[in-house]
């Protein structure tokens, strides 16, 4: 995995998670990692396990220059889309950081500039780059722990185990029980959706 997109001491890479999910935030980080920094079971956040993610994310956060974090709620995502909602989260991250980056490489193929900073957008840069990943890995398990405290207030759709994505058992909830405030509206929440009753 590479250190940097260039030789430049202040590159911070971003990236975000929750994306695709029917509930919650989309959230994301901005990480600038020391040239130092090498961890081998380093990698993007969705090839590793749980276990492995919340071992990675303290040294992360105690490795880093600096780092940010920043959730985007679902009344946000479903007023400017879920693709504007991702790229303010990144924005938001990346303000979060005590050091003005002086380039960006972003995960993906759509950005928009912040602050004048020159950027670089890298299709599966979560898995070529180290700060993309460590970005990733901050993104997915500060989104995972959001998810399971906002379980408590709603059991039934099991959020601490799908984390808000679509899977059979949370759709069958969404028919059995309604929506709650933490979903997604202008998402296709349900197979064959014609209208969501209201």
């Amino acid at each position: 995995m590479l250190k940097y997109f260039k030789e430049i001491e202040f590159e911070a890479g971003t990236d975000e998670a929750g994306r695709g999910c029917l509930a919650g935030p989309v959230t994301a980080a901005a990480v600038i990692l020391p040239i130092s920094f090498a961890d081998e079971s380093l990698n993007d956040s969705k090839k590793l396990s749980p276990s492995t993610r919340n071992k990675l994310r303290p040294i992360i956060e105690v490795s880093a220059i600096c780092y940010g974090v920043a959730h985007i709620e679902t009344d946000i995502i479903d007023t400017i889309n879920i693709l504007n909602a991702s790229i303010l989260a990144m924005h938001k991250a990346i303000n979060k950081l005590s050091k003005v980056p002086d380039f960006l490489i972003v995960d993906g193929n759509r950005f928009k500039p912040i602050n004048d900073i020159p950027y670089k957008c890298i299709v599966k840069g979560d898995s070529k780059f180290q700060s993309i990943a460590a970005a990733s890995i901050l993104a997915k398990t500060y989104r995972d722990a959001h998810m399971e405290k906002i379980h408590e207030e709603f059991p039934m759709y099991n959020w601490k185990q799908n984390k808000g994505y679509g899977t059979e058992e949370h759709r069958q909830a969404i028919i059995d029980y309604g929506i709650t405030k933490y979903h997604r509206k202008s998402f296709k929440l349900l197979p064959h959706q014609l209208k969501l009753n209201l």
